[in-house]
């Protein structure tokens, strides 16, 4: 009896080392915490396997359910002076995700000049798709050298013995780069000169002419692309230029994520360090909130 028990409490042991080995390799390799998880497996004979590995690793589970409200709320709250990319992707990832049987994956092409959100949204709807965000396994940011541009890639965990098709669940931004800008400057600015509100500016005002110059412009990394020439690109998602109270929105934000008290003093004189173009009306930044963060350090 004796010895039976000895050989419980040797087996008992033995499945509690395997488990802390495997809580430690769990940062850095999967494949070694599933070996682990497995022997632990066989030795007590009652662990769940899959739910086990879950705790550690990111699965390959159950598609998560999107919170359209909170999207929502992120974009409205921590995107500033975008109407139309608040709306777009809002509408074109929610109704992505409800669709149970897409025919290829969604593609958003992002265009605007450089610190008028792009990467940002890009942040926001990865967390928002997956619980790690840009570190998620499931979510994949390439670098395109050539084009001075980004693309997103953002997949649903795959079912068990899915086969390849399960790639039309994918999201696609493509490209965050700053093709286009020019075009979505000139359209804000006959709306201001007219005396009409940015938010007016609807989607049908902007998407045909960038569409059309991405298409025809040798640098905007959509030259001649079969991506637009076969309609495979579902939006055009314009990114307005910021003016001066967006960028002080963005300072105010920076102060909040830093825990800091917002002192408006220092708002407007960040705010103020900013270039602003036309050189005669001096409307929009000319960087947007690109360097704020770094301003705010001289503070």
């Amino acid at each position: 009896m004796r010895r039976a028990g000895g050989a419980g409490g040797a087996g008992g042991a033995a499945a509690l080392c395997v488990l802390l080995a495997a809580r430690v390799a769990a940062a850095f390799e999967p494949l070694s915490v599933g070996l682990a998880i497995g022997a632990a497996s066989v030795l007590t004979g009652y662990l769940s396997y899959t739910d086990l590995y879950c705790r550690f690793a990111e699965c390959c589970g159950a598609e998560r359910p999107l919170n359209a409200s909170a999207l929502k709320l992120d974009l409205e709250e921590k995107l500033f002076g975008q109407h139309l990319a608040t709306e777009v992707i809002l509408k074109a990832v929610t109704g992505f995700r409800n669709n149970k049987n897409p025919k290829k994956p969604l593609t958003l092409s992002l265009h605007g000049w450089a610190g008028t959100g792009k990467n940002f949204v890009s942040q926001i709807v990865a967390q928002n798709l997956h619980p790690k965000g840009l570190k998620s396994h499931f979510v994949h940011l390439f670098k395109l050298k050539l084009m001075s541009s980004h693309l997103l890639v953002c997949t649903v965990p795959p079912p068990p013995h899915s086969e390849g098709v399960w790639l039309y669940k994918s999201l696609l931004l493509w490209p965050i780069s700053n093709a286009g800008g020019d075009l979505i400057t000139k359209t804000a600015l006959d709306f201001w000169r007219a005396g009409r509100k940015r938010e007016e500016i609807q989607l049908k005002d902007l998407e045909p002419v960038l569409s059309v110059g991405v298409f025809n412009n040798k640098h905007s990394g959509l030259w001649h692309s079969t991506l637009i020439d076969k309609n495979l690109i579902d939006y055009f998602i314009p990114f307005l230029p910021l003016e001066y109270r967006h960028v002080k929105m963005c300072v105010r934000a920076e102060m909040q994520a830093r825990g800091a008290a917002i002192d408006e003093d220092i708002v407007t004189r960040v705010a103020d360090e900013m270039t602003f173009f036309p050189k005669v009306e001096k409307i929009y930044s000319d960087k947007g909130c690109k360097t704020v963060q770094s301003r705010l350090d001289f503070q």
